[in-house]
Parts: C-alpha cells; sequence; structure tokens
C-alpha cells in the first residue's frame, strides 16, 4: 500500500495541452450541475468538456445545454438510442471521445466533485511519470454508520482481490481503474482499442484500466482523498442496488467464483470471530492470530484509501455478512431477470458471457 502515492503531494502543471474532460450522465439532475461547476474553477485552464447525455428522461439533458450556454468550452452530445452490442455508460464515453479534441482524455462521473488544483497536479503527475493511463481513487463519501463500514469492507476486499498497487509496478501485468477518474492518454487509448474493447462490461471503468496495463500500457494508481470526492451510495440500500449490476461481472460471471468469494469472504472475516471463543486453546489462540493480522490489513487498507476511522474494524464480522447477502442477492437477481439492470435497460446474461 505504500507504494500507492498521494497526488495532493504533487505540483501543479500550469500550461499545457488541451484536455478533454468526458462526462456521461443518464438521469443525473441532483449532481450533473455541481459536478461540472467544480471542473470549471480548476487552475489548469486548457480544458474542454464534452457532456454526453445518455438516454435521460429527466432534466439531465436541459441542465447540460444550460451549462453550455454559460461556458463556451462545454459541449453536449445528445444519445436517443443505444446501439446493438453496447452498454449504455460505456456508449456514452465512447461517443465522447469521438468529440474530443484534446491530447489527454478523462473519464470521470457525474456526480464527483474536484477540488480547483486537482486536474493540474494530476497532469503533472501523469507528464512527470510519462504515463498512458492515470487513475485516482476520491474520497468515497458516507453519511451513515453502516454504509461506512460497507464502503470501508468494499474497499478491503478490493485490495485483497484486485491488488490496486500492482498497477504501479511496470513489471506487473495487474491493472486497475476507477471511474470518478481515469486520465488517458489519447494516442495510447486509440491504439488500445477505445471503450470498443470493453463495450458490454458493466464495470467499464477496472476493465479499462487492467486490458491496458496487461496490452503494457505504463499506468499508476494514486490517491486523491482530498482533492477528489464522490458520494458512492446514498445508504446501504442503494449500494446493494447499485451494486447488482457488477458484483457477477466481477466475478467473472462464474457461479464457482461466486461460492467461493462467499466461502472466502466468511472464513476469513467472520468465522474467526466465532471460534475464538472455541474451548480448544489452540483454535481460538490461532483465531486471534487472524484476527490480529486482519486488523492491520485493514488499518493499512482505511488509512491509505479513505478518511474513515479503523476502528470501524470492529464491526467487521457484521459488516463481512452484509458483504455476502449483497454478493448471494446480486447474484440471485441477476440470475433470475436472465441479466443485469444498468441504467433503466436489461442486458442479458447471455449476451454479456458470449463478448467476455
Amino acid at each position: 500500500m505504500r507504494k500507492i502515492e498521494a497526488l495532493e503531494a504533487e505540483d501543479c502543471l500550469e500550461n499545457g495541452p488541451l484536455l478533454s474532460v468526458i462526462v456521461a450522465a443518464r438521469n443525473e439532475e441532483g449532481e450533473i450541475k455541481a459536478s461540472i461547476l467544480s471542473q470549471l474553477e480548476q487552475t489548469y485552464k486548457n480544458v474542454e468538456w464534452i457532456l454526453v447525455n445518455d438516454r435521460s428522461t429527466d432534466s439531465t439533458g436541459y441542465l447540460m445545454e444550460e451549462l453550455q450556454q454559460e461556458d463556451s468550452r462545454i459541449s453536449v452530445v445528445h444519445i436517443e438510442e443505444l446501439p446493438e452490442g453496447w452498454l449504455g455508460k460505456n456508449n456514452a464515453l465512447y461517443r465522447g471521445y469521438l468529440q474530443a479534441s484534446g491530447k489527454w482524455l478523462l473519464f470521470t462521473d457525474a456526480d464527483v466533485k474536484f477540488e480547483k488544483e486537482a486536474f493540474a497536479k494530476a497532469l503533472r503527475y501523469f507528464e512527470r511519470h510519462k504515463l498512458d493511463h492515470l487513475t485516482a481513487a476520491p474520497n468515497l463519501s458516507a453519511k451513515k454508520f453502516w454504509l461506512k463500514t460497507f464502503v470501508a469492507f468494499f474497499l478491503f476486499g478490493f485490495s485483497y482481490f484486485k491488488r490496486p498497487w500492482a498497477a504501479n509496478n511496470p513489471k506487473s501485468r495487474i491493472g486497475t481503474g476507477i471511474g470518478a477518474f481515469n486520465l488517458v492518454s489519447k494516442a495510447s487509448y486509440k491504439a488500445f482499442g477505445t471503450h470498443e474493447k470493453v463495450k458490454l462490461r458493466p464495470d467499464d471503468d477496472l476493465q479499462l484500466g487492467m486490458r491496458m496495463k496487461q496490452a503494457g500500457y505504463r499506468q499508476r494508481i494514486v490517491t486523491a482523498l482530498k482533492l477528489i470526492e464522490v458520494e458512492w451510495y446514498g445508504s446501504l440500500k442503494e449500494a446493494f442496488v447499485g451494486l447488482e449490476k457488477n458484483t457477477f461481472a466481477g466475478l467473472q460471471y462464474r457461479v464457482s467464483m461466486v461460492l467461493f468469494a462467499i466461502f472466502g469472504v466468511f472464513v476469513t472475516n467472520v468465522l474467526p470471530f466465532i471460534t475464538l471463543f472455541s474451548p480448544d486453546k489452540i483454535l481460538a489462540f490461532l483465531s486471534l492470530g487472524i484476527i490480529l493480522l486482519s486488523g492491520i490489513h485493514y488499518v493499512l487498507v482505511i488509512k491509505k484509501m479513505t478518511i474513515f476511522s479503523p476502528a470501524m474494524f470492529f464491526v467487521l464480522p457484521v459488516t463481512a455478512l452484509l458483504f455476502i447477502y449483497c454478493i448471494i442477492r446480486a447474484s440471485l437477481l441477476t440470475f433470475k431477470r436472465g441479466g443485469i439492470m444498468w441504467r433503466g435497460t436489461i442486458y442479458k446474461l447471455s449476451e454479456l458471457r458470449e463478448k467476455e
């Protein structure tokens, strides 16, 4: 985890080539304006924005047009129909790329807030390390206690499963990507194959980073907890619903991986808290050792990737059970529907598997 640097420590790039910021939004009327206004205040000024309205049924498209009237650097793309063989967001980001003129492309979400120096520091870091792809972990803000513990556990588990620090090792083929901030060189993105390479992946942000790294492109991950913020979900219920779309995809659309994930989470994060009270002293001692080692790992991840208190480790087994419930719920709903529901559209599981 120490290999992941904080973007806040980077100097700012004051002047440089054009940056194209691409924002795909569907029914984001409550968030889109605040997000874009935070971006318009950036200290790095050579920026254009391509706002892509992905078939919204609320006032998202109207708000985008208003923003365009206020700032000439903004252009708006309206998508009325989804092409066959694409997921909505992936298609929207690709359509935004087709309109982009910049040397760099920043793919971000419509609910992300940026501090004034975020772009300038990221571009300086990008140039200094001669990168093709840079992703930044934002502050995933949460107001309610159990939602905070769930976000923390998600990051804890994500770090175990995906090992994001390996993205900073040029010799590793392990890569990563985060939807709030995926910055790429336009030339590298085009040479890689654009979002057409991940057009049916609900976890497009992660897959874009992973596959670019596997293809040999230079990549790094940083944290930006004081520069970039997003409220991941507003409640625990919203988190369960939101993770319906990519839980099964993240487990490679395989029932065996679902069972392995459930078993693994239970054995490592729940069972030791039960066997700790075993009358067998050896078993109790081993359980205590596992809990202490898990606690050390938990603290390392949480202090690096969040602003939450590491004391949430004390409810780890409860949060782990909530996470197991989330996996089971998402998997069962995917099978029941015959696919995933995302942005108002159902995508068939058979098609997602076939294109994988």
